[in-house]
């Protein structure tokens, strides 16, 4: 069967005339969204493959690393440098917090809101694994060539 066919009895949607998908010539596997989603699959398997013995998931490495490059900051402002929507870096905080991995403290200036900081134990724990964050990336990109790691990485950044 070729790329992009379904058989017959699949279940997809068709007239009398034949597959409407194949008649407007959809191929899932030549769409954007779909291409990423299965390269950020593949990324993830890895992250998860290579952080395990750490229990960290890619949003809690995030959190974590833009917490170790700034200091201290806000969990509004940490949220927006991780690219994470207030629900998803409230969940985040929650869990580092539960496993000791940063501290809040009241911000000096404004009682009202809290800072974020690594803890000892959120440093030790950082620099033990940056090792593997750049081998995530490392066998991620593997099956490319370097000039195409370097293309695909600049074009994923204007994307952002």
């Amino acid at each position: 069967m070729r790329r992009g066919s379904t058989p017959p009895d699949s279940g997809i949607a068709s007239t009398r005339s034949g597959n409407v998908v194949a008649r407007a010539g959809y191929v899932l596997e030549d769409q954007v969204g779909h291409l990423l989603r299965r390269a950020h699959q593949r990324a993830t398997q890895i992250f998860l493959a290579k952080f395990a013995p750490s229990a960290l998931t890619p949003t809690q490495f995030a959190a974590l690393i833009r917490l170790a490059e700034h200091g201290t900051l806000s969990q509004n402002h940490l949220g927006r440098l991780t690219a994470m929507d207030p629900a998803t870096i409230q969940g985040v905080i929650r869990r580092l917090a539960a496993r000791r991995l940063i501290e809040r403290v009241a911000d000096g200036k404004d009682r009202r809101r809290a800072v974020l900081s690594l803890s000892a134990k959120g440093r030790l724990l950082i620099e033990s694994v940056l090792a593997a964050g750049f081998e995530v990336s490392r066998a991620t990109l593997a099956p490319l060539r370097p000039a195409e790691r370097r293309a695909l990485l600049a074009l994923l950044g204007r994307l952002v």
